[in-house]
């Protein structure tokens, strides 16, 4: 595990406001540094607003890994995946959160808060930040994603 040398991002909306505090707590536990990009509140405030700057730093290399959590994660995703070199994955159980590390390198994390309560997201947390990525054949496959043309056919 990275521990205190890595420093994690972390922004939600209005749904996910009450789970970032709890999972800042944990980071904070296990020796992460984190910096929050909000919101401050609960009060109602727009997804993509804070997932925009989180994306464009990781995409940017200012950070290696990020969280977003919104109410079904979709909103936090689809914003986000659209910046180069993010692959943000949207997960509901820890089982899910691995793979999408050992798989994908997904490199944020995105939590559907209205249907993870902290405990669940707390355990995907730990799942997400203790799997590393796998590499080999997955490797491959991670580069294709940044490819913004060619077929299958081109490549055979």
């Amino acid at each position: 595990m990275a521990g205190s040398s890595e420093r994690i991002l972390i922004a939600s909306d209005h749904a996910g406001f009450e789970l970032k505090a709890a999972l800042e707590k944990d980071l904070e536990a296990l020796g992460y540094r984190y910096e929050d990009l909000g919101p401050s509140s609960a009060a109602s405030v727009d997804y993509a607003d804070y997932a925009h700057p989180l994306a464009r730093r990781i995409s940017e290399g200012q950070a290696e890994r990020g969280i977003l959590m919104c109410g079904t994660g979709l909103g936090m995703s689809y914003t986000a995946n659209r910046y180069p070199h993010v692959r943000a994955a949207v997960a509901w159980s820890p089982e899910i959160a691995a793979l999408a590390r050992e798989h994908n390198d997904a490199n944020v994390l995105v939590l559907p808060a209205r249907f993870v309560g902290a405990d669940e997201g707390r355990a995907i947390l730990k799942a997400w930040l203790e799997t590393g990525f796998a590499g080999g054949r997955h490797a491959r496959r991670v580069e294709k994603i940044e490819r913004t043309e060619g077929s299958t056919e081109e490549k055979r």
